[in-house]
């Protein structure tokens, strides 16, 4: 399934990554692509749910709206 979040707080490629981590520790097969002006990222191809990944995401220190 394909997801896009609003998350707020990354200001750096460190946070980028952290993101991206993040949820490879759930499912190392989704694509993850952020655009940190827009404050978007976009999951593609993921076997989580929407839930989960948020949850994850949250778990870094960032908001998801």
């Amino acid at each position: 399934m394909d997801f896009e979040f609003t998350v707020q707080g990354m200001t750096c490629g460190h946070c980028e990554m952290a993101v991206k981590k993040a949820i490879a520790r759930l499912d190392i097969t989704a694509q993850v692509h952020i655009d940190r002006i827009h404050n978007s990222v976009k999951v593609e191809h993921s076997n989580q749910t929407k839930e989960a990944l948020s949850r994850a995401i949250t778990q870094e220190g960032y908001v998801v709206s």
